[in-house]
């Protein structure tokens, strides 16, 4: 559905958390026997975050606390967290309550809950947020996405395990107290789409009801994560031109009054794709390089990128825009 919300929405603060330890692209070939450099040239991925001991919930808590910080708000501001995640950290509870639990005695008795639409999350999130909160439903929410994606990455799958990153980043959005510059921070376009006829093309099959870890017929494999990435760039080249069309007329040969794009991170030739467009690269911002995909955190985390760069300023323009296993495309166009 696409709508001219115009919903107002301030994104007040911004926070993100990288696990310390990093693997590079040369390391995984040495110790899976591939070709030196083959890494960088089939994913464009030269280092990526592997977590140790984090758990997500300590990931999206520790983002969180930089994004309240970056608000300058407390936890007696929030009104609601929201989990924007693809990957809990258990089955019950939501992995909203464990962040909670890990924001400490002050987020008790805050509502905490998950928003699952695995690398859009955040975006939906967003979407939702603006919704609650001009309904006056909420005042500030607080969004975590947090993914640890080394968890069910299959190393027989070459392409796929060394395309992932584990990160988290959170941000606090609000309802804008004054305009910049005479421009009113909001959501002006929203759209979202999905195509099950591509559910196989990303998936991850086991945890589930249908092969519970108690049923006999699962199988180790069930519990990898499998993507077929050119059957899935496949189907977003199908739907993409007038997905883009949808969301902002004249999206599919160019920006527009569009000051920034800050992609899902989700490969190489997924991030190439988008020149077919008529998008400047200069007006693209990328992490891929150096963090991964990092599902649905990748998003934020490279929204958080642009600002602290300087990339990204006030009253600016900014699409957010991706796809996410389903397959489901996603867009939100903002002024931030």
């Amino acid at each position: 559905m696409s709508t001219h919300t115009n919903l107002p929405l301030l994104i007040a603060g911004v926070g993100r958390y990288l696990p310390a330890r990093i693997v590079t692209s040369g390391e995984l070939e040495a110790e899976h026997g591939l070709a030196a450099g083959w890494i960088a040239r089939y994913t464009g991925v030269y280092q990526r975050h592997r977590v140790t001991d984090e758990s997500s919930s300590y990931m999206g808590a520790q983002a969180a606390r930089e994004a309240l910080d970056d608000a300058r708000m407390t936890l007696a501001d929030i009104d609601l967290i929201l989990n924007a995640s693809g990957t809990p950290e258990q089955s019950i509870p939501d992995t909203g309550v464990l962040i909670q639990r890990q924001l400490g005695v002050h987020a008790a008795g805050i509502p905490a809950i998950s928003i699952h639409a695995t690398c859009m999350s955040f975006l939906v999130a967003l979407d939702i947020s603006a919704t609650l909160i001009a309904a006056g439903r909420y005042r500030s929410i607080l969004i975590v996405s947090t993914e640890v994606s080394s968890a069910a990455l299959n190393v027989r799958e070459p392409e796929n395990f060394t395309l992932f990153g584990d990160a988290a980043a959170a941000a606090v959005v609000t309802a804008p107290p004054q305009p910049w510059n005479g421009v009113l921070p909001a959501i002006h376009r929203a759209r979202f789409e999905t195509y099950s006829e591509g559910a196989d093309l990303a998936a991850l099959p086991g945890g589930g009801t249908r092969l519970h870890p108690n049923n006999p017929a699962l199988r180790p494999e069930h519990n990898f994560f499998h993507m077929d990435g050119p059957g899935v760039l496949r189907l977003t080249r199908r739907y993409g031109m007038s997905f883009l069309e949808q969301l902002q007329s004249g999206l599919s040969h160019g920006l527009g009054d569009i000051d920034l794009v800050i992609p899902h991170q989700a490969s190489r030739m997924g991030l190439k794709m988008l020149g077919a467009f008529g998008w400047p690269d200069t007006k693209i911002v990328r992490t891929l390089d150096r963090l991964g995909n990092c599902i649905a955190a990748s998003i934020p985390a490279t929204l958080y990128e642009a600002v602290r760069q300087g990339r990204l300023s006030r009253g600016d323009r900014v699409l957010l825009v991706g796809t996410g296993a389903g397959i489901s495309l996603g867009g939100v166009i903002l002024t931030y």
